[in-house]
């Protein structure tokens, strides 16, 4: 079975799988265009937003607490596999069913939210450590319902900054990039 979330997470699973094997350990305590995180720092929270989003589509607590950091041993190889099994878990159609009791939104809009996550964060974590993105056009297509829907609510809850200005001729998701709050030029 297949959910519209789990075949959004399987296009992106390559690009974003690709992306945190391509982090080199050199790297992992340079900027990202998020200021408040270094390369480890955002490395950290995709591993725990995997599990939590797991934790999210079977309508189980969530934690965010600060967690210890999990780079080390085969953490690409766990990463990997937390991005497999999340998508397992939100491919059976219930877990699109009803509202989120950890979230108080509703599962599709969850689910959105973690495949915005990734997809925001990958461009992140490839941006600040030298890697070529590109993201499908399925993927843009989300995040730019995502943040229609759910844009302000980010803004203020301090999951996206104030919004920026896209460069003259920027491309769609570029755009998308300054309605998170990022610079979509940025360079470390």
């Amino acid at each position: 079975m297949s959910t519209e979330i789990s075949d959004l997470l399987e296009t992106a699973a390559p690009t974003v799988t690709g992306v945190v094997r391509g982090v080199r350990d050199d790297q992992l305590d340079q900027p990202t265009p998020c200021p408040d995180f270094a390369v480890r720092t955002l490395l950290n929270h995709l591993l725990q937003v995997t599990r939590n989003f797991q934790a999210l589509a079977r309508r189980e607590e969530a934690d965010w607490s600060p967690a210890p950091d999990r780079l080390t041993g085969a953490w690409r190889d766990e990463f990997a596999t937390d991005l497999a099994e999340v998508s397992e878990i939100w491919s059976d159609p219930g877990t699109l069913d009803g509202v989120s009791p950890g979230m108080g939104l509703p599962q599709r809009t969850v689910g959105l939210m973690l495949v915005v996550d990734l997809v925001v964060h990958s461009w992140d974590l490839a941006s600040a450590t030298g890697q070529p993105y590109e993201v499908e056009p399925a993927l843009r297509a989300a995040t730019a319902e995502f943040l229609d829907e759910m844009g302000d609510t980010g803004r203020k809850m301090g999951a996206f900054g104030p919004e920026v200005s896209a460069p003259d001729g920027a491309g769609e998701f570029d755009q998308l990039l300054a309605r998170t709050g990022r610079d979509p030029q940025w360079k470390p």
